[in-house]
């Protein structure tokens, strides 16, 4: 058996460099069809890796504390939707050894307007010194961030700085509902403008002080949230768990970031048809190569058939080719695949400003990232791929005759 396939392997390796030009190509479309499939697996799901990151840290943090009857779709600013004390219990969370910081804020919805021009905007009341809202002090690019005691700040986001040609020092006006259900405008200063590079968030998003906010919208000491941050984002469940209770609703990130996670599903499905094209193109090439091979040495088959060779065993020779094919491109396919991933994945890649889909916060950048699930998936389905591809060309040469095969011309 050892003997069998060492010859094999070597008809193999004296045919494939008969026409080294040709067996290079075949098997460098298979490196390609493999980098390519690595690359694109590890930007979608750096992609959502991403958008989940920013969600989290944005949006939602890994749990939320509201009130029972709290809607978020609404927005609502009622009293009885509210956290009654927030501080308290931000301090109580803050106390548990899994949390990293817990911190009240209030949302209201409000429309931003400079002369003509008006936006509807989301207005988050936060502690400006809160570990929570790290992110937002470290994107402040012009200007300063709110301290907890101003009263007449805000902090916008670059693209809305930008629309409304807006710089730090300038006032604008803020219009917002208020708990008892009336509105109420103010003039307001720009006191720093922020990124977070996602541009949909930055574009809608105005922060000012939690007490200002509570002021402004008549929630007195209420708050819409507890925004929660854990050390580990694996014990979300079980601090869910343990605060369970039936005065406050305790919602994970899983719940809150439910869109992007059936987004990335729906995603990937489409994903799955460029990866069949991909291997497509590739099993084309491929066949091709084999069925040339079979046409160049059809004598030589028949020569091989003359003195005895099984139709079982020529197919086994060229399925020999074919897996030798497959192998080395392969093998450079994960060399070269994972070379780009890891280049790419620490540069990022830069995509164009746009609106997003809403509740899936994709940044101006995306950071590949592969796992070993889907290298392995992946080049198990090129090197399978690549294999059924000589299937035809392999049967061709198993049934030729070797009379019309030792009269070919």
């Amino acid at each position: 058996m050892i003997s069998t396939m060492n010859q094999l392997l070597k008809m193999a390796l004296r045919d494939l460099g008969r026409n080294k030009r040709r067996s290079i190509l075949s098997a460098l479309a298979v490196s390609i069809a493999t980098t390519l499939l690595i690359f694109m697996a590890s930007i979608v799901r750096g992609e959502f890796r991403g958008a989940l990151q920013n969600g989290i840290l944005l949006q939602t943090g890994h749990l939320q504390v509201r009130s029972a009857t709290y809607e978020e779709s609404k927005v609502s600013l009622a009293w009885e939707d509210l956290i009654d004390n927030p501080a308290q219990i931000a301090d109580q969370l803050k106390a548990l050894p899994q949390v990293v910081d817990a911190t009240p804020r209030l949302l209201a919805s409000g429309i931003i307007s400079l002369s003509d021009n008006s936006r509807g905007v989301q207005v988050l009341g936060i502690d400006p010194n809160a570990e929570a809202n790290q992110i937002f002090r470290q994107g402040v690019i012009s200007g300063e961030f709110l301290t907890s005691d101003d009263r007449e700040g805000i902090l916008i986001g670059k693209p809305l700085a930008d629309k409304f040609n807006l710089n730090v020092g300038d006032q604008v006006n803020l219009l917002i509902n208020t708990s008892n259900g009336d509105v109420d405008e103010q003039a307001f200063t720009v006191r720093g403008i922020y990124t977070t590079n996602v541009f949909p968030y930055d574009e809608n998003t105005v922060f000012m002080p939690l007490a200002k906010a509570q002021a402004f919208a008549g929630a007195e000491d209420h708050a819409s949230l507890i925004f929660v941050l854990l050390n580990d984002q694996d014990q979300t469940e079980s601090v869910a768990a343990a605060l369970s209770s039936s005065n406050y609703q305790i919602v994970t990130w899983q719940e809150l970031n439910e869109l992007s996670v059936e987004f990335e599903q729906f995603a990937g499905a489409y994903m799955v048809i460029l990866y069949l094209i991909i291997l497509g193109i590739t099993a084309t090439v491929v066949t091709n190569t084999l069925v040339m091979a079979v046409y160049e040495r059809t004598r030589e088959i028949g020569v091989l058939s003359a003195i005895g060779m099984k139709g079982g065993r020529i197919m086994l020779a060229f399925l020999t080719e074919a897996a030798l094919l497959a192998t080395g491109g392969v093998i450079g396919g994960l060399l070269l695949g994972g070379l780009v991933t890891l280049w790419v994945g620490s540069v990022g890649m830069t995509v164009p400003a746009t609106q997003g889909i809403t509740g899936i916060l994709i940044g101006d950048k995306i950071y590949p990232f592969i796992i070993a699930s889907d290298v392995i998936s992946l080049t198990v389905t090129a090197y399978v791929i690549t294999l059924m591809a000589s299937l035809y060309p392999a049967l061709l040469a198993a049934r030729m005759e070797p009379v019309e095969a030792l009269h070919a011309q």
